[in-house]
Order: C-alpha cells, then structure tokens, then sequence
C-alpha cells in the first residue's frame, strides 16, 4: 500500500525466462526455494492471480483477514489486490499456477460469475483432488514444453487447461456451477460494475453513480449483482469500501482521517459512522484489535 510506512509487499508479475505467456507453474517447493528468506510469511499483495492446490502435507494461509487451515485437498485462490500471506507451507506440496488477469479464458460465459462467488480457500473431496490434480500437471507439461520448445506454444491452449483446472476444482456453489438461472444473463452486467467499482470505489459510494456511468439503472445492477454474488449492488459496494478500510488500518499506521479522505469521506466522523455500521465497531477499536485471532479470524 502506497504511504510512508508499509507493511504490505507490493507483488508485480514477472515471468520467468519462458514463461512469457501469462501463466506460470509452480509448486508450494519451488516457492520455498524462491524464498530463502521467508517473505511468504508477511502480508504481500500481488497484482495477479494464484491458485494452488495442496496435493499433500499441513499449514496455514491468511487472506483478507480470513484464516485458512491447508491440508490435503485444500484449494486456494488469491485474486489480483487481494492482501494475503502464507503463514505456514513448509509441509505443504502440490501445484502453484501464477496467471495475469486478462489470461483468463473469455469463452466461459460463467467465470466471472464463479469466481466473484468463490472464497479465498476451500477444500475438494478425494476424488475432486485427484482430477484437479491431473489437471494441473496436463497445463503444468503443455507449460514447460512451450517454455522449452517454443514452436510448440499455444496461449490459448494454456488458457483453456488453465480453464479446465479451475472449473474442475471450484467448489459446488450456484455461482461455481451456473445453477443461477439468470447469473449467465446477467455476468456481463455485473463484470462491467464490478470493474467500475474497483476503479473508483474511493470516490463514489452510490450504486446510481454507477449506473449513469455504465448506462444501466440502479435495478439492473442490483439485479445482475445478486444473481453473480447472492448479494445486492450497494452491499456489495459497501464491502469493497470496508475490505479496503480494514486493509487500510490494519497495514499501515495512517491515522483513522487520512484513511477517512483516502476512502473518499469527507471526514472522519462520516468514515466512522460508516464503518461501525458496517463492521459493528468504530475503526480504531477495530485496528486495536486486529490480530492473529482478532475480528477478521475465521
């Protein structure tokens, strides 16, 4: 986070020599061996996606003020800003796959949908692992063999193994399965709220601004909003301003104002109304107890 005094690593994406496609393959052991030093374990915030799966062994992994137990069968999807740190993968072992946003596969009408409905970590039954797993190490060949034999790389069938893995692997939710009647209809509506939200969340706090931006009116994000998230538009909005409040407060020491005019409040009495409607307690009660086992444990 851009201030005086950071604890947050800014990550940004740089491919090894080969893996210039906009994927990369990994492994929870060539990440320890990237990392001599342990900087996995403090707060680190990538400007690209990671997904892992965790074929054998235990640890721990926080994201978001939400902590995850790993063990076999754990999945694990850290999004583009979102600030995580891995707590503990000593013991842990199975694929690591680092991709850029726009490497996503655009054909599945239903991704955006799956993913905005997707939690940071979940956990597949034994047979779900073992096809992810398959799945994984089929993107994982296709991806050394176009890093060694470039005559053989092919983006898009790198995207669409990337695709197969994710969907093999994503939890049964409405969102992940498409059993959302209107969440296919409504996907394109919502991508485009949800990336509007995401550039100027810090200016405007009404849904009806992003409705004359993006031409729809306030029921129709609502609409589209529920069908990918379960949750309306202004909740939605709502909790993107508090991710980023919380985030604020608890990585930094900027004093409860500033972080009050970064948000786009006018003062910090509106900030604090705001964020103790939102999160049950005012933000610096919140920051006080933020911790290891403090409000965002879970």
């Amino acid at each position: 986070m851009e201030n005086g005094h950071s604890a947050v690593r800014q990550l940004r994406y740089l491919p090894a020599v080969g893996s210039a496609y906009g994927v990369e393959v990994l492994s929870f052991a060539a990440l320890r061996s990237m990392d001599p030093q342990r900087r996995r374990v403090q707060p680190q915030r990538p400007d690209f996606h990671v997904f892992a799966l965790v074929g054998s062994g235990t640890g721990s992994h926080e994201a978001d003020f939400h902590h995850y137990r790993l063990a076999e069968g754990s999945a694990v999807w850290i999004r583009p800003g979102t600030v995580h740190r891995w707590s503990d993968i000593d013991a842990c072992d199975g694929p690591l796959i680092l991709f850029r946003p726009e490497f996503r596969p655009g054909f599945l009408s239903g991704f955006t949908a799956a993913e905005a409905g997707t939690p940071a970590g979940w956990q597949l039954d034994p047979q779900r692992l073992s096809l992810a797993l398959l799945a994984a190490d089929h993107l994982g060949r296709e991806h050394s063999a176009a890093a060694h034999t470039p005559r053989l790389a092919s983006p898009a069938l790198l995207s669409h193994l990337l695709a197969a893995l994710i969907l093999r692997a994503l939890p049964d939710t409405p969102a992940a399965t498409g059993a959302t009647p209107s969440a296919g209809a409504h996907t394109d509506v919502f991508r485009a709220y949800r990336a509007t939200v995401e550039e100027h969340f810090t200016d405007w706090h009404h849904v009806a601004d992003y409705a004359g931006a993006l031409g729809y009116d306030v029921r129709t994000l609502t609409r589209a909003t529920r069908a990918a998230t379960g949750t309306g538009a202004k909740e939605f909005l709502d909790q993107r301003i508090l991710l980023e409040a919380r985030r604020l407060l608890a990585h930094t020491d900027l004093p409860v104002g500033t972080c009050a005019r970064r948000l786009g409040f006018r003062d910090a009495g509106n900030f604090t109304t705001f964020f103790r409607r939102q999160a049950g307690m005012p933000p610096a009660t919140w920051r006080a107890s933020y911790g290891p086992a403090g409000p965002g444990a879970g």
